[in-house]
């Protein structure tokens, strides 16, 4: 491993098999995001699907007493849990206990479900399937971002008051009594489904999974995904990874440090490092998570596309040109946006703090990365296409 000390930042690099140049162009990308407003530090990753070449670098320090980044520092991957949730239910279906296609209010209490969905005098909320859940076809709207009439969201409330935590039941009330539905759950068979992103699906999934496994998320997660697949360095806030780890980033808003466990713990989402998300979505791919290699396929089989979205409160949400399938996004730049040279999609999943976890059939690579930043939402759409242009520029037959 590098590690070299520039005058404005600590800088570590782990690589194998990449070239002087590839690696060159690499750095560069991470340096200009050390450039932009409000970051304070950067991972990023790459690795091919032969093993043959892999990067993994960091910039900036830990946390804001200057604790030098490591490229494999766990970070707070945000709603690349989704992913991991989408898997778990998915792997819970392959061993008999659920059925995606029938309604979630089969697998919930009572409390959780009932009149969740009333819209136009109609109660959808026991038509809602697990398949609405996982694919954001439910038209429930999002706990997390949407602000109630004359209010403010609940992450807003976070970011202005201070840590808090919150109970699922506190999640699923707030989505029922203060904001509304957007459409009626969709038919998965419908030509043009609509879909629309909200936390409360997945919040909804966690409930599912604790539910039919008999334990909490971390312990689920641990069971399901975590051990089977070698996670070493996954965990939920306020638990323990199954190998020690000195430290995790801090997460930022704007030029402020936030110390905000309760709520971490309370949105559902976990740490991680690079190198494990790559290692988890490497098993997707390669067909080593679930028994039928039909049931990755499945979760690609139908990708719904997110439409635009000028409410200022869901800036942080994914939209257009986002697709959606079962805890997936694809994602491809039209080529209007790419000088119509064409740059391949990809499929994974991001967060709103600025992170990534992809992988590019067409190269056959896949890509992490983190920014910690709760203002930073958008930057892995813009980044991750760079990246691959990078990569592209230095194969001479693409």
């Amino acid at each position: 491993m590098k590690v070299s000390g520039s005058g404005k930042y600590h800088i570590a690099i782990d690589q194998g098999g990449l070239s002087e140049a590839l690696s060159s162009k690499l750095f560069k990308i991470l340096e200009n995001l050390m450039a932009m407003k409000n970051i304070h530090h950067a991972l990023m990753a790459i690795e091919t699907g032969d093993r043959s070449t892999f990067w993994s670098a960091s910039a900036g320090s830990a946390d804001a007493d200057k604790t030098p980044l490591q490229p494999y520092t766990p970070f707070m991957v945000a709603s690349i849990t989704k992913t991991f949730i989408a898997t778990a239910i998915l792997k819970l279906q392959e061993e008999g206990c659920l059925d995606i296609w029938r309604p979630a209010a089969d697998y919930l209490p009572p409390e959780l479900i009932e009149d969740l969905h009333i819209l136009k005098g109609t109660d959808y909320s026991r038509r809602i399937t697990i398949y609405n859940l996982l694919s954001h076809t439910s038209g429930l709207p999002d706990y997390i971002e949407e602000r109630p009439r004359g209010g403010i969201s609940l992450v807003e409330k976070i970011l202005k008051e201070g840590d808090t935590s919150f109970s699922t039941e506190f999640c699923i009330n707030l989505a029922r009594e203060s904001l509304k539905p957007h459409f009626p759950p969709q038919d998965p068979e419908a030509k043009k489904p609509v879909a629309r992103y909200s936390d409360t699906n997945y919040r909804l999934l966690i409930a599912i999974i604790e539910k039919m496994t008999g334990k909490d998320q971390q312990k689920a997660f641990e069971e399901l995904l975590f051990k089977p697949l070698e996670l070493k360095y996954s965990y939920l806030p306020g638990e323990s990874p199954l190998e020690p780890v000195d430290k995790h980033t801090t997460l930022w808003f704007k030029d402020q440090p936030l110390d905000i466990p309760l709520a971490l713990r309370s949105f559902g989402d976990f740490y991680s490092t690079t190198k494990d998300l790559i290692r988890f979505m490497r098993a997707l791919v390669e067909g080593n998570v679930f028994k039928d290699p039909a049931v990755f396929s499945l979760m690609q089989k139908r990708w719904n596309r997110f439409g635009f979205s000028l409410d200022p409160a869901r800036l942080r949400s994914p939209g257009w040109p986002i697709e959606y399938g079962l805890g997936l996004m694809r994602f491809q730049l039209p080529p209007i946006f790419t000088s119509f040279k064409p740059i391949p999609a990809v499929i994974g999943h991001t967060g709103s703090t600025g992170t990534w976890l992809f992988y590019c059939p067409d190269l056959d690579l896949y890509l992490a990365g983190c920014l910690d930043q709760v203002t930073a939402g958008a930057v892995p759409y813009r980044v991750v296409p760079i990246i691959l242009k990078q990569v592209i520029s230095m194969l001479p037959d693409y």
